[in-house]
């Protein structure tokens, strides 16, 4: 199992707030094998609501589809675990927030769920800006709750890249 304690979420989450407080900047997030713990995290801290929008928790494929606007046709074609559906899911609730940036999830997080093609621990992360949508995928090992901590830490951990590559001057 994956040393939870080695995440540094609160300094993360520190540079996170200090370069969208700086910058005036916002962030809205798109969830779903996450279940909401990013938006959590986003929101911890005092004076988070003056850059983190919110968040949509897209658990179903229902959801996915009526709130966020990601084609079914995607989801068929791709499945919800996808970059396809990840980069969608990103884009829309940008759009949807009128956020600067955001972020998107989607994965496996055990312990059932996976398939030969996509096992526990596959997740999709997705960012998106004006400028276009990234994303990457990933293999965590270990049970539910480090599937969940180790896609909360690496999908704001390419926040602050992608920030820190597209920060406006001040």
């Amino acid at each position: 199992m994956f040393p939870l304690e080695d995440l540094n979420f609160e300094k993360r989450l520190d540079e996170l707030q200090k370069l969208c407080q700086d910058r005036a900047l916002t962030i809205a997030t798109a969830e779903s094998c996450t279940g909401g713990l990013i938006g959590a995290l986003l929101s911890h801290q005092s004076g988070s609501s003056g850059h983190y929008l919110g968040s949509i928790v897209a658990y179903a494929n229902a959801v996915k589809t009526k709130v966020l606007k990601v084609p079914s046709e995607l989801i068929d074609k791709h499945g919800a675990v996808s970059q396809e559906v990840a980069e969608s899911m990103a884009m829309q609730v940008r759009h949807l927030m009128g956020s600067d940036f955001s972020l998107a999830v989607t994965g496996i997080a055990g312990p059932s769920g996976g398939t030969p093609d996509k096992p526990v621990g596959t997740v999709w992360c997705a960012w998106a800006n004006a400028e276009g949508v990234q994303s990457q995928k990933f293999h965590f090992p270990g049970d539910r709750e480090t599937v969940r901590a180790l896609t909360a830490w690496h999908s704001l951990d390419g926040l602050w890249s992608l920030l820190q590559v597209h920060l406006p001057t001040p």
